[in-house]
C-alpha cells in the first residue's frame, strides 16, 4: 500500500485545510488593493495549497487536478494579462501601465481596475510557474 493511502488522519485534515488555503489565497489576491498582499503572495499561497494536495494524495492525483499543459497556458495568460494592461495604456497614448488610460473620466476607477488586472496576472503566473517547478522537480527520476 502506498504511503499516501495509509495515513487517514493526514488525508482528512488535508481535505479540511486545502479549501481554506485556497480561499485565503483568493482573499489575499483581491484584498491586495486595500492592504498587504497581492498577486505574488496569493500565487504562492495558492500553489502551496496544491502542493500540499500533491504531498498528501500523490503527484499523479495533483497532475490530474491541475494538468501541466493547463499550467503552461495559465502562465502565458497571466503574463498576457499583465502586459495587456500596459499595451492598452500605450495604445491609448499614455505611459506603459498608466492606469488612468483605462478610465480617463474617472481616474480612481481606472487605477483600481488596472491594479486588479495586473495583480491578477501576477497571481496566475506565480501560481502556475511554482506548480510547474514543483511538478518538474517532484517527478524527477520517475517514469
Amino acid at each position: 500500500m502506498a504511503l499516501h493511502q495509509e495515513h487517514v488522519v493526514l488525508r482528512v485534515v488535508a481535505k479540511m485545510l486545502i479549501p481554506m488555503i485556497l480561499l485565503f489565497a483568493l482573499y489575499v489576491q483581491f484584498h491586495g488593493d486595500y492592504g498587504p498582499g497581492g498577486g505574488f503572495q496569493a500565487g504562492v499561497i495558492f500553489a502551496a495549497g496544491i502542493i500540499l494536495y500533491a504531498l498528501v494524495f500523490g503527484l499523479g492525483a495533483a497532475r490530474q487536478v491541475v494538468p501541466p499543459p493547463v499550467l503552461r497556458r495559465l502562465a502565458a495568460l497571466g503574463v498576457l494579462l499583465y502586459a495587456g494592461v500596459g499595451v492598452f495604456s500605450l495604445l491609448s497614448g499614455y505611459a506603459f501601465l498608466d492606469y488612468d488610460a483605462i478610465d480617463p473620466e474617472h481616474p480612481s476607477h481606472g487605477q483600481h481596475l488596472g491594479i486588479l488586472l495586473v495583480e491578477l496576472g501576477v497571481g496566475i503566473t506565480v501560481a502556475s510557474v511554482m506548480l510547474m517547478l514543483f511538478f518538474s522537480f517532484a517527478g524527477r527520476g520517475r517514469q
